[in-house]
């Protein structure tokens, strides 16, 4: 890759990441922002250098990641039922009583296949030394799998040659396998399914994404209102030629907004007796209710045990080292190390709550230290990650900047693992804030089966001289005040 970029040089380079651009406005690829009460919606950012990825080394990752969600949906169905592992005194059950995501509505169900997160995406960092860990893992409602359909289409068309005389993996079976995990779900002896994808509505920051992904795979995209459970227990769909029996609910919102009977009964985006619907077996609903149990960042710090009780294996992918401040030795410590450290909030998403030590004022450290001496249950903390760079095209030279890479898990009658992911790129320089609507962008990621020897190439001259200055700025805004999350529900 490196030889044709060579070859056909930086204007022209500069001119196809303007092509995409305009690619991107005409396809109406965008992202929504709040700001000061309002949504706007922007084009998606991106940069043409693709991420690589060879793939022997994905072929690892992708191991672990089935590893991971294997364990994961054992632990939530063991929660829900025998909690085999709070009686072996692996897992603390006074975690599981505070945890705001647990639902004790979901106590004693059974989901088809054992499976509570069917569809996750896993957030993973690479360190210096190109080791790849677990940051968290998204189970409740992860977004961004249309970016990564929709950054090889730009790419493709920017870059045709590349994939003539490369081996890419394809990601566009994507909405395919998604398609045939939640047909799965169907109750028993439906042949072919309705599957309908419950949306908040247009002003959700993800409405992209769920029309996006409705379209590909033909489903019907709904609102709650255009939803009704009939006396049966059976969930329809109102259409201009009367109701019309839903097999399958792909949620797109919060489990409080779910269902008014069961849940928050002031909302207004769920289906009242959904939950009915679903205990009796009469609609599938992904990622199930409950789910969100385990996407808790001090949950998140057990995942290492949880592999081998439920497993007996040891982890194929590792986390990032977590100091839990439920623990009086740990809390300590991390409130005698908050200027090295991360603080996070065990249930906010999107990068919100987060302190980094290296870069917050004193006040903000003396706020942090009060916040989790105030509740330690609702706080771990995490070493500053040395996060990898990859070429990033900026103002048409070749500069490094940061990434992550959100990898999309099917889970179901069959697993599925993107080949690759999401990879969002910081594009500011020094910057690790790879969130898109604070400067943050998004790459093509590929995994190539046979490189040919064009791994990324070291960046020349211009990283070096902010290179010391990034690092020692603290790398681990990694702890990814990340973009794309989970999806409000509210």
């Amino acid at each position: 890759m490196w030889k044709l970029f060579d070859e056909i040089g930086p204007d022209e380079i500069q001119a196809r990441q303007q092509a995409t651009e305009l690619d991107i406005l005409t396809m109406g690829i965008t992202f929504t922002v709040y700001s000061d009460g309002e949504n706007i919606d922007r084009a998606w950012p991106f940069d043409v250098v693709p991420r690589i990825i060879p793939g022997d080394e994905w072929n690892q990752v992708q191991l672990g990641l089935h590893q991971r969600l294997r364990a994961v949906n054992m632990f939530i169905d063991d929660l829900y039922n025998d909690q085999r592992i709070i009686e072996a005194g692996v897992f603390p059950a006074d975690l599981l009583e505070d945890s705001v995501n647990f639902r004790p509505e979901c106590v004693g169900t059974h989901p088809k296949f054992g499976v509570w997160a069917h569809i996750s995406g896993s957030d993973l960092v690479r360190d210096h030394d190109g080791t790849f860990y677990v940051l968290e893992d998204n189970l409740r409602v992860p977004s961004g799998v249309s970016y990564v359909i929709e950054n090889r289409a730009v790419t493709k068309r920017a870059f045709p040659e590349l994939f003539g005389r490369n081996q890419i993996r394809p990601v566009d079976s994507y909405t395919d396998e998604l398609n045939k995990v939640l047909s799965s779900l169907a109750p028993d002896g439906v042949i072919e399914p309705t599957i309908a994808v419950l949306t908040p509505g247009i002003f959700n920051s993800a409405y992209f994404e769920h029309s996006f992904l409705a379209q590909r795979m033909g489903a019907e995209l709904v609102e709650g209102g255009d939803l009704v459970v009939g006396d049966d227990d059976c969930v329809y769909m109102h259409t201009v030629d009367g109701r019309e029996r839903v097999h399958v609910v792909y949620r797109r919102i919060d489990d409080l907004f779910l269902d008014p009977e069961v849940f928050r009964a002031d909302s207004l985006l769920g289906v009242a007796g959904l939950m009915r619907a679903w205990k009796a077996g009469n609609v599938g609903i992904a990622n199930a209710p409950g789910a969100g149990v385990a996407d808790d960042k001090c949950v998140y710090a057990w995942m290492p045990d949880i592999i081998r009780f439920y497993l007996d294996e040891e982890p194929k992918i590792a986390n990032v080292p977590t100091y839990r401040c439920m623990y009086e030795s740990e809390r300590e410590y991390v409130l005698e190390h908050l200027d090295e450290l991360v603080m996070k909030p065990a249930n906010e998403s999107g990068g919100y709550g987060i302190t980094i030590g290296s870069r917050a004022t004193e006040e903000e450290l003396t706020a942090c230290a009060a916040a989790i001496l105030d509740d330690p249950r609702n706080w771990v903390a995490q070493p500053i990650i040395d996060l990898s760079t990859v070429p990033t095209l900026i103002d048409g030279k070749m500069e490094s900047r940061h990434v992550d890479l959100r990898p999309f898990i099917l889970t179901g009658e069959h697993s599925y693992v993107t080949a690759g992911g999401l990879t969002r790129v910081a594009l500011k320089e020094g910057s690790l804030i790879v969130n898109s609507s604070q400067g943050g962008g998004s790459k093509d990621t590929w995994i190539v089966d046979d490189t040919g020897g064009w791994e990324p190439q070291p960046v020349p001259a211009s990283h070096t001289a902010s290179q010391s200055q990034s690092q020692s700025q603290s790398q681990s805004q990694s702890q990814s005040s990340a973009g794309l999350d989970q999806e409000g529900g509210g």
